[in-house]
């Protein structure tokens, strides 16, 4: 198929090299975009630190089936997305590496997939273009470079899709067709919804409904056992975690099983607590900006796209399950933006093969151009602001640094990253725009995670407040922490006592003090603004700033005489973790 004239800057020969040579060209420099920085940080808050302790911790106890986090049981999310963290940390010995890991290779997993996918229901160079468009969405790179669980259950539901698109749509395969249910029954384990490609089975029913002859021999009696793979799959971890709870018979344990299989599934959805946001949220704050280009290339080659849908049901049935993924997660009053994740391989598989044979509208080139360049200045503008310490920025990163070398140092990646966008629309004035803006996103990508991560590292750690608590504190003392937060355990060099997650902060306040008593040479730290019954600030030991907030020591000084007693007694030590790269 000759290229289109808007792709001429790609040579034609490079569709036409063997596949799996033009798939190891694909993975390569995947690879290389999705690697990069990887070993550079530390977990950064609010998800990474936690899931990264819990991995610890598993190593550490050799318990696996039940994730602790500072020896208290955490049951937020079920454990294969901390159990794949925890088997790289075994692995390698080294916590900064290993955490960052499995995203990674899930996102390089999904990248493969959609080539492979789309390689099979049109063509090679429609594949390549298909994981070149998954790659210039921001969130797919975000996402591959973070320790959430959003890029490794997008992983397990593309392989879902990719098995029953493959039965479907490709050829006959109940080997894919199984292993499609037996992925989402890993990815409910890994986070509730990797049942979403169910949904892919609603558009295939009515394509059905509407010719009796299509998938014949594929859509039979013996589709209704996938379901049960899914379920085999479930209660391979469901079983022993309920067996476990039920030895162990505490109050804790029975809770966590409660809160794992209830308050954080149906009631999580149907009555969200927290991350509230209209019903439009998707629709107007995350897919415009986090998948750009891709919807506003929609947009761009609406009129042949609304033509392939007659002619290609596999594109109908992509966009329809894309929409309904969207419908269903905008129904919940709970949002977040990575939540719609798992629909952009999809919509990057559904609109490759018509921006393979067909001119987007002629809108597309120039607007394309303008963002381009207006991002570069923008950039550039930026940067030099922030060299001349312009008071907007010094407040917006007051809260993190009161450093001016720090801002003048982010205002040159900045400016630099301006340059980046600005020298490639020069130089590359003749590319068609969408290849431009690949180029610049992928080079702003590696020079962000290779020198930005270093410069936003001790921004975003609790270092400075560990060494500076540490050198008060006596050799042999110990640390507690009202209100903890998971990345102080990853950073401490003593033993780290902590009173419950779960408790309020009144009761961890009587805990607290109730240890300090019971606890030679023992100090505190506590955030400034905290108003405790147990404990005055006068005096208090400053030692700076991390996560946005003030934190000071508290010793035996700043104890009340008296404290009522706490109505349960919870405490935590984890003893020096050790495995931190200082």
């Amino acid at each position: 198929m000759p290229a289109a004239p808007y792709l001429r800057h790609l040579p034609e020969t490079l569709f036409n090299l063997p596949r799996n040579r033009l798939l190891l060209m694909l993975m390569a420099l995947a690879a290389l975009i999705i690697l990069s920085g990887i070993g550079l940080r530390s977990p950064w808050p609010a998800d990474e630190p936690r899931f990264a302790e819990v991995a610890r911790e598993m190593v550490a106890s050799g318990q696996w089936l039940l994730p602790m986090r500072g020896g208290e049981l955490y049951p937020d999310k079920p454990p294969v997305f901390m159990w794949a963290i925890a088997f790289f940390y075994w692995l390698t010995g080294n916590l900064k590496l290993a955490f960052l890991l499995p995203n990674a290779l899930c996102s390089l997993l999904t990248v493969a997939l959609v080539f492979d996918l789309a390689s099979r229901l049109w063509n090679q160079k429609t594949g390549a273009i298909a994981a070149l468009l998954l790659m210039l969405a921001p969130q797919f790179l975000i996402q591959a470079q973070k320790a959430q669980i959003d890029a490794m259950v997008a992983s397990w539901i593309m392989v879902a899709c990719y098995g029953l698109i493959r039965h479907f749509f490709v050829q006959a395969s109940w080997g894919w067709y199984f292993l499609a249910w037996a992925f989402m029954g890993l990815g409910i384990i890994t986070k509730g919804v990797g049942f979403l490609p169910v949904f892919l089975f609603l558009p295939v029913l009515v394509l059905k409904w509407r010719d009796g002859t299509r998938f014949q021999g594929v859509l039979t009696w013996r589709c209704a056992l996938g379901p049960l793979i899914m379920l085999a799959v479930v209660a391979a971890w469901l079983v022993p975690m309920w067996l476990a709870v039920d030895h162990l018979g505490t109050e804790e344990a029975l809770t966590y099983r409660n809160n794992i299989l209830f308050k954080q599934t149906g009631e999580r959805y149907a009555d969200a607590w927290g991350h509230l946001q209209p019903w439009d949220y998707y629709l107007t704050s995350v897919i415009p900006a986090l998948w750009f280009p891709l919807p506003l290339l929609l947009l761009a080659v609406l009129l042949p796209l609304l033509e392939s849908l007659r002619r290609q049901p596999v594109v109908l049935t992509a966009l329809v399950w894309v929409a309904l993924v969207v419908v269903f997660f905008s129904i919940s009053p709970g949002k977040r933006g990575v939540y719609v994740l798992p629909a952009l391989p999809l919509l990057a598989l559904a609109l490759a093969p018509v921006i393979t044979v067909h001119r987007p509208a002629a809108w597309f080139p120039p607007l394309m151009t303008g963002l381009h360049g207006l991002l570069a200045l923008a950039l550039i503008t930026v940067g030099i602001l922030a060299w001349n310490d312009h008071p907007k920025l010094v407040d917006k990163v007051s809260d993190y640094t009161q450093d001016p070398a720090r801002l003048h140092e982010a205002g040159t990646l900045v400016f630099c990253l301006g340059l980046i966008w600005l020298v490639s629309l020069g130089a590359l004035w003749r590319a068609h725009a969408l290849g431009r803006w690949f180029v610049a996103l992928m080079l702003s990508w590696l020079v962000f995670t290779v020198w930005g991560y270093r410069i936003l590292e001790p921004l975003r750690t609790p270092r400075n407040v560990l060494l500076a608590a540490e050198q008060v504190v006596p050799v042999g003392g110990q640390i507690g922490m009202i209100n903890f937060r998971e990345q102080f355990i990853l950073f401490s060099q003593r033993d780290f006592t902590h009173f419950s997650y779960f408790s309020d902060t009144e009761q961890e306040n009587r805990n607290a003090w109730q240890w300090m008593l019971e606890t030679p040479d023992s100090y505190l730290i506590v955030a400034d603004d905290k108003q405790l019954s147990c404990f005055v600030m006068e005096g208090a030991h400053p030692l700076g700033t991390a996560h946005r907030d003030a934190y000071v020591l508290l010793t035996d000084e700043q104890m009340t005489e008296r404290c009522e007693t706490p109505e349960r007694v919870l405490r935590f030590t984890t003893e020096t973790p050790g495995a931190w790269q200082h």
